[in-house]
């Protein structure tokens, strides 16, 4: 079975699950609903507020086709969407967004086949639909970074973080040590790290071996993980345990991070992949550098913003611009929109995805001219 097939197995199956338990993974997220107001003191909206605002370049009205991050039954993006039509709709009142959020995996199709406008990812596009897009139109989608993943809302592209046991001197590792740890081929660097004292931890640790957590290598997670730290090796740790969610007959989840996590808590010689979200007492985060001498960074909001984070998540918008040609200006404003003032104010209101930093979109917003 090809990458891509695969793929998009992968994700339809993993949604028609999540189906199964909607109302525990999302409750009514109404896009009509009052939101509370964003903290003017929170470092989303201190960033926002450095942001030009939006200013039209020309009038524009028409139906603006969106595809992407969600479900036919599991509407996560609705109410953002409905955020930024409202906002957009102050300064072009003729246009209106037609919303097909069926999942990321039917996202850049609609592109390639002319059934939508913009395809909004649930996470980075990947390549292998990068790839399926090229071979249809003969060039490569045009990808326009609007949003920062979250730090830990689930379905919102949490950040990646790295746990060991609370008993655990370590505190801080390289990309180059998790590749190792966690990989077969260490890309990154000359050897493969299996046993704590390759760490450099003496006494009782110097001979126990590493026992990594994490995702099953074939979610979404996983191939993120496979992209970035291991830069592209599928030959992972045989050494690790991996976890899927598991799907109570009652209706609740008990997800895969928190399971890792719960496995980590018992395992004084553990190593794991998961999400604050899922922490407990007796596991603690690693600070992360994307390389030796490099600063070490905990993931937060602020460094998930500013990209200090070694594995902050990004939100594309993907769209179809042929080499040489301009963009349809209607969806050309709709995406300068996106990452002006207005468009970043809607993502704090929403409060589940991350603003981006003024500097991040104003590099986007030079690839739409």
């Amino acid at each position: 079975m090809s990458r891509l097939s695969f793929a998009s197995t992968v994700t339809i199956l993993r949604g028609t699950l999540v189906l199964l338990a909607a109302a525990w993974l999302c409750p009514g997220a109404s896009a009509s609903e009052t939101l509370p107001a964003t903290d003017p003191r929170s470092i989303e909206a201190t960033t926002v507020a450095t942001f030009p605002p939006y200013v039209p370049t020309q009038s524009v009205s028409g139906v603006i086709r969106i595809q992407g991050h969600g479900h036919v039954t599991l509407k996560w993006m609705e109410r953002l969407l409905t955020l930024w039509e409202k906002g957009f709709q102050r300064f072009h009142p003729g246009v209106r967004l037609q919303q097909d959020m069926k999942g990321t995996s039917s996202a850049i199709p609609s592109l390639f086949t002319g059934a939508g406008d913009i395809a909004i990812l649930g996470e980075e596009l990947d390549p292998a639909a990068a790839d399926a897009f090229a071979r249809v139109k003969g060039y490569q989608p045009t990808v326009i970074e609007i949003a920062t993943g979250s730090l830990d809302v689930r379905n919102f592209d949490y950040a990646q973080q790295f746990f060991v046991h609370k008993d655990n001197p370590i505190d801080r590792l390289t990309l180059v040590q998790l590749d190792a740890i966690f990989g077969m081929e260490h890309r990154r660097g000359s050897a493969n790290i299996r046993a704590w004292g390759d760490l450099g931890l003496g006494s009782d640790w110097a001979s126990k071996p590493i026992n990594p957590y994490g995702w099953r290598i074939d979610d979404s997670f996983g191939f993120y993980l496979q992209q970035t730290l291991l830069k592209g090796s599928h030959r992972w740790n045989n050494a690790m345990r991996d976890y899927v969610h598991i799907y109570n007959a009652g209706g609740t989840i008990y997800d895969h991070g928190q399971q890792i996590l719960d496995a980590l808590r018992a395992d004084r010689y553990g190593i794991a992949v998961s999400n604050i979200r899922y922490a407990n007492p007796d596991v603690k985060p690693l600070a992360i550098a994307a390389a030796p001498g490099q600063p070490y960074v905990q993931a937060t909001k602020q460094t998930l913003i500013d990209r200090s984070y070694p594995l902050a998540r990004i939100i594309p918008a993907v769209v179809d611009r042929p080499p040489g040609k301009p963009l349809d200006p209607k969806v050309r404003e709709f995406l300068r929109f996106l990452l002006s003032r207005e468009g970043q104010e809607a993502i704090n209101i929403d409060g589940r995805y991350l603003p981006m930093s003024k500097e991040a979109a104003a590099v986007e917003s030079r690839k739409l001219d």
